[in-house]
């Protein structure tokens, strides 16, 4: 592809992905006269959303105790925000088209802003999570208003540019927020898990304020809302989505409420595909959003948000369980893993302007596969975060590059008008592929250390005579520190079985290395299948900026 043909994007006057309700408005978008601060604050919504959902995961531990929450009661404070943002996700498109993308970020900033200033003054967990979910509903605009006004508003000479800041957002917030969850735990409070985000909206609705332009209410629009359409797919999704979220925990489908949640949801979905296929004025037109690339571009955000969040929560999973890291030095570990990630922004950027998006993907995926791999062909119960840095800063510029090159070649598909939509739909696919990542990897990595641990128990048998000078080993060791030898015995015992415990753990992270690896493989051929963008998306001309 030739850089004046990856650099033309689409850009006509009206949503074709909306369908009819929303192509009946035919306004074009209208841009800002500053859209510097505009693309300052949709990035930092965001950064904010993903940094905020990722400190809640590290900091859990912290909140379930000051709430006096137990473990299961406590397991639902990150799906109820998370589950709010995917609920809002399908509608972000439909209210940035109606209602503009001023309106919407700026009062979702200010909601989530009071909703995190309220969140450690909560009196019971009830409270907690009903904060919780609205800060997830607010926050869940944040993501699906951002590649829309980036694509409206850049030079199109820069879009290249705003997409690679767009990626480093989203994968510098996942790694340093385990350095600021241990630092607020070590010399702070876990209150300002919640209170960091304050400032950030408050800025956020600043740069909204005056770098967003403002828009009418498209009255016909919203009288011609397809509200059954937009609640059945947002309500569908949320229900698949907690139940993959807690699925783990439940035992998947020997747990009723998880049962009960997938069917519902999955009733739901086909009841929306049935309506949407049968309306006179569908909120998505189908036709236009399955069509061509799209489908399989949506599958490739959602790999690869897929791997990252795999590997994002296993590397911490291996540290805190093996080598008994905290929280802050597992965040020092991954911070190390973050910052080369601000060199390889413009790099991405650079390489889009020049080279065939396609390719950028594959040398993204070949990295991660190639550090994947890397840790699965090497890792030893002896690996500390230092023995980490090579694979995974192999794999935070691949995914960098993959995500960048993904998200552009989507762009490359779509008219301007429809950029909103694109955005819901990479926020859609970016949060189901990381559920997806984290549910499989947990059940997968639990599952195989209680297959490693069974295969090595196999071998423990009594009379065995290396298994007799291991013990002795450990009754020695133990000796000065016991009252006699039945204490002795017992804590030699008791060290036996955490060193098969530690093996069995390394094997199930091996093993999940190895999985992941060998999934990138089915990237490859998705990549192959993708063709070139439409042809009459790169020669319409762009509609003129107009005043805030």
């Amino acid at each position: 592809m030739s850089e004046g043909a990856a650099l033309s994007p689409p850009l006509p006057h009206r949503s074709e992905m909306l369908g009819p309700a929303l192509r009946s408005a035919g306004r074009a978008p209208t841009l800002a006269t500053r859209p510097w601060i505009g693309i300052l604050a949709v990035l930092m919504g965001a950064f904010i959303s993903t940094l905020t959902t990722r400190l809640s995961t590290f900091g859990l531990a912290d909140i379930r105790g000051a709430l006096h929450a137990g473990f299961d009661e406590g397991a639902w404070i990150t799906t109820a925000q998370t589950v709010g943002q995917m609920l809002i996700c399908p509608a972000a498109a439909w209210l940035g088209a109606v209602y503009g993308p001023r309106r919407v970020l700026l009062q979702s900033s200010l909601i989530f802003a009071a909703a995190s200033f309220l969140l450690p003054f909560s009196e019971n967990l009830y409270s907690f999570l009903m904060l919780q979910f609205i800060a997830g509903l607010a926050s869940g605009t944040f993501i699906p208003l951002t590649i829309g006004f980036v694509v409206q508003n850049l030079p199109r000479r820069l879009w290249a540019y705003g997409i690679a800041a767009y990626a480093l957002n989203l994968e510098f917030s996942l790694h340093i927020s385990a350095s600021l969850e241990g630092w607020y735990s070590d010399y702070a409070s876990w209150h300002w898990i919640f209170w960091q985000s304050v400032p950030l909206a408050i800025a956020m609705a600043i740069c909204v304020w005056f770098g967003i332009p403002r828009q009418p209410v498209s009255r016909d629009c919203l009288r011609n809302a397809d509200w059954f359409g937009m609640a059945s797919v947002s309500i569908g999704l949320s229900m698949i989505y907690a139940a993959l979220d807690q699925g783990n925990r439940l035992d998947w489908f020997n747990s009723g409420l998880v049962s009960g949640l997938m069917l519902g949801g999955t009733i739901l979905l086909i009841a929306f595909v049935v309506h949407e296929r049968t309306v006179k004025a569908p909120w998505l037109n189908l036709d236009v959003a399955l069509s061509g690339n799209l489908p399989l571009l949506m599958v490739l955000i959602a790999f690869l948000r897929f791997t990252l969040l795999s590997t994002v929560n296993i590397i911490p999973q291996f540290l805190s369980t093996v080598q008994g890291y905290r929280t802050l030095e597992t965040g020092q570990v991954l911070m190390l893993i973050a910052l080369p990630q601000l060199l390889i922004a413009p790099l991405a950027g650079f390489l889009l302007r020049r080279i065939d998006a396609r390719l950028l993907m594959l040398a993204g995926f070949t990295l991660v596969g190639s550090a994947c791999w890397l840790v699965a062909d090497y890792l030893t119960q002896d690996w500390t975060g230092a023995e980490f840095l090579r694979s995974q800063i192999m794999q935070a510029v691949g995914q960098s590059l993959a995500v960048s090159g993904v998200v552009f070649f989507s762009v490359l598909h779509l008219k301007p008008a429809d950029a909103l939509t694109l955005g819901t739909l990479i926020q859609t696919a970016r949060l189901f592929g990381g559920e997806l990542g984290s549910s499989f990897i947990t059940t997968w990595v639990r599952v195989r250390e209680q297959i490693a641990s069974a295969m090595i128990n196999l071998h423990v048998q009594a009379g065995d005579a290396m298994l007799e000078q291991r013990v002795k080993e450990y009754a020695s060791a133990v000796a000065s520190r016991s009252t006699g030898d039945p204490e002795e015995n017992g804590r030699a015992l008791s060290l036996l079985a955490s060193a098969v415990q530690k093996q069995a753990n390394v094997q199930s992270y091996i093993d999940a290395f190895a999985i992941v690896t060998f999934a990138i493989c089915a990237a490859f051929v998705l990549i192959a299948f993708l063709r070139d963008p439409p042809s009459d998306h790169r020669s319409s001309p762009a509609p003129k900026a107009v005043g805030v």
